[in-house]
């Protein structure tokens, strides 16, 4: 009798912890461990279909094209109905319109609060990585306040006062060390040596990063370069200098370290940095390596990761034009195509590099007006020529993954993105 009491009691047990069970997976909200968010001005319909044929062909699917969630969103400013980097990236990491050059500045001159300066106060692990300087208008969204993006000088200040990153990796050493030591600054502080003073574990090379140990008592900031870091067909073998996958992989072993979990933002700086020129075989290049960093981001940090991808702003304009073959991929699209026409052609910018020579015009026949004298072609051709690519009004693309990315669909603001971050903290 007691015994059947007890294997009655027993069995009640087992029902009550099967069924609490499958009440905390069904109804009981997880919040995500891990939440990465990257900024990408690659993330547009024009580059990204050119992306995947320079890569492969047509039959080629890139890691974007793999997301289950996926949005256009606006990114206008407050005043501007095209953004600035600062505008549009303190939209996505404040969740408020603010005009252009305003770094996390409302209209009104209030600063706003950052998803990295929540995340950090609910406890999460924090990170910064971005092929650009750490002190530009897009990283500098997540931690600065000001209404000149310029001033990275006064950014570094901020970098350092601030201090709310565990790891920050990227380029622009320059704006932390003074004019005696080959750096910026005119104001003889050695931002670079304050921050070891700060506790922050310093690295300078790849080899550095790498060999750094995974459970560290401080943050870490790893500033790789002078200025801006260099391109990834330039990043070979043995570099000083780690790739933008490099830095997230290693972002992501430090950050998991964490038990409440982490946030990192990453910004494909690269990307902008090449469209301003007018060099389209580098925006491919480095969209591509946006796409295999996110890739990488997803294998490395899990299923039950928070994974998103934000277009922040287009720049130039850039179209990939013409009738390429469907196996045509890399060098076969660019230059002039087979139609005697630029594949590559952009809205504004620096109107591109000299190709083939246009033919000579024909004799004009007795009586007719001369034709004009032939012009150089040009390889990538501007339909208005200035001494950098201009922003352009397109709509971005939003794409997410894992626990929490279920809002995004159809059209959406920037400004959304810092809500679907806040929820999931």
């Amino acid at each position: 009798m007691k015994l059947r009491n007890r294997l009655l009691a027993l069995f009640c047990l087992l029902v009550f912890i099967a069924f609490g069970v499958f009440f905390f997976r069904t109804w009981v909200v997880q919040k995500p461990f891990g939440i990465i968010v990257f900024l990408s001005d690659g993330l547009s319909t024009n580059t990204l279909t050119a992306a995947r044929l320079y890569e492969g062909g047509g039959s080629n699917r890139l890691t974007v094209e793999q997301f289950s969630r996926l949005a256009l969103v606006r990114n206008d400013a407050n005043d501007f109905a095209v953004p600035d980097a600062a505008a549009a990236a303190s939209a996505i990491a404040t969740g408020v319109k603010v005009n252009n050059r305003a770094i996390a500045v409302d209209p009104n001159g209030k600063m706003l609060q950052s998803i990295l300066a929540l995340a950090r106060e609910s406890g999460r692990a924090t990170g910064l990585v971005t092929t650009g300087h750490l002190t530009a208008a897009t990283p500098a969204a997540f931690y600065a306040h000001t209404t000149d993006p310029n001033d990275e000088d006064a950014i570094a200040e901020q970098f350092l006062s601030e201090a709310m990153v565990d790891i920050a990796l990227g380029g622009g050493l320059d704006h932390f060390t003074p004019e005696s030591k080959g750096g910026k600054r005119t104001d003889g502080r050695d931002l670079w040596l304050e921050l070891r003073g700060k506790g922050y574990a310093p690295v300078r090379t790849k080899a550095e990063l790498e060999n750094m140990p995974t459970f560290l008592s401080g943050p870490l900031v790893g500033i790789f370069s002078n200025e801006h870091l260099a391109y990834s067909s330039e990043v070979e073998s043995g570099s000083q200098q780690p790739s933008l996958s490099d830095m997230v992989r290693r972002a992501i072993e430090f950050l998991q370290t964490n038990r409440s979990g982490y946030l990192l933002v990453v910004d494909c700086a690269a990307i902008a940095r090449a469209a301003q020129a007018n060099d389209g075989d580098r925006v491919l290049s480095e969209t591509l390596e946006f796409d295999r960093a996110l890739a990488l981001a997803r294998r490395y940090a899990g299923e039950q990761t928070l994974v998103i991808a934000v277009g922040k702003q287009d720049v130039g304009g850039m179209t990939l034009n013409g009738y390429p073959l469907r196996d045509d991929r890399g060098v076969a699209l660019l230059g002039t195509n087979a139609s005697g026409y630029p594949s590559i052609t952009w809205s504004t910018g620096p109107a591109g590099s000299p190709g083939e020579a246009t033919p000579e015009p024909p004799v004009p026949a007795p009586g007719q007006p001369a034709a004009p004298p032939a012009r150089p072609a040009r390889s990538e051709p501007a339909a208005y020529e200035a001494p950098h690519a201009i922003h352009s009004a397109r709509d971005m693309i939003l794409i997410g993954s894992g626990p929490g990315s279920e809002p995004i669909n159809g059209f959406m603001d920037n400004t959304a993105v810092f809500g679907i971050l806040r929820s999931q903290l």
